[in-house]
């Protein structure tokens, strides 16, 4: 668990029109205090609507970066996004503000493949692959970029309802079962996947149920806020 007294976790979070009876977020989820032990602070981007920030919208770089601001101002020392596809103003947010910025899970990526052997590959499960260019990868190496591939869930119930106004909960089994589906699908396709990235902060409120029935390690944005939280404000002592 992280120290509550040193630090807040700030999240970027999607201007998605919620309803004033918003469910409490699930375990697991990047906007749950109890997933990391400590205080969350949300600072909405203005306009960003989902399909702008899939679709890769630049006009919302600036609207990015006023909230970071913000939530340094109110005592963020970490800064993440609620979409992994806001990594597209990694470097601009990150330029803003004096403390650290994680746009995105896709940051892992290269770190991830030094992990494996160089004949396995990494499936990344993204909400809509028609948006996730080889630009967000961040890798540069021919041979690196062959052990990727690149699976989504565009066409499901859960980006249905994530494109929706005001945006329509998902069920976990539902979300569970097109992930799932999707893991299936790719690994029949490409036996060498080893280990799965979740580029959609979605999805980690399934990621313990799916470790369990693919038994493969899977990373997702919570792992990378955990690792950059411990790191920036360190451990409770035990």
């Amino acid at each position: 668990m992280i120290s509550q007294s040193s630090g807040m976790l700030g999240v970027l979070e999607l201007d998605e029109g919620l309803s004033e009876c918003t469910p409490a977020p699930r375990e697991g989820s990047l906007l749950n205090p109890a997933t990391f032990g400590l205080p969350i602070l949300t600072e909405i981007v203005e306009g960003a609507l989902a399909e702008r920030v899939i679709r890769g919208d630049p006009s919302l770089e600036g609207a990015c970066v006023t909230a970071a601001h913000k939530l340094v101002e109110r005592g963020a020392s970490v800064i993440v996004g609620d979409c992994g596809f806001l990594i597209r103003h990694q470097d601009a947010i990150s330029a803003a503000v004096d403390v650290p910025v994680i746009t995105s899970s896709l940051l892992l990526i290269p770190i991830l493949l030094r992990q494996l052997a160089p004949a396995k590959k990494i499936a990344v499960l993204t909400a809509d692959t028609r948006h996730l260019g080889e630009e967000l990868l961040g890798v540069q190496n021919a041979r690196d970029r062959e052990r990727l591939v690149i699976g989504g869930i565009e066409g499901g119930i859960y980006m249905r309802n994530t494109l929706a106004r005001p945006l329509v909960r998902t069920d976990l089994e539902q979300i569970e079962h097109e992930v799932g589906e999707c893991i299936e699908q790719l690994r029949g396709q490409y036996p060498e996947v080893a280990m799965l990235l979740f580029e959609c902060t979605g999805f980690p409120v399934v990621s313990k149920a799916l470790r369990r029935k693919t038994t493969l390690p899977i990373y997702d944005i919570t792992d990378l806020c955990a690792l950059t939280l411990n790191a920036v404000l360190g451990r409770t002592p035990t």
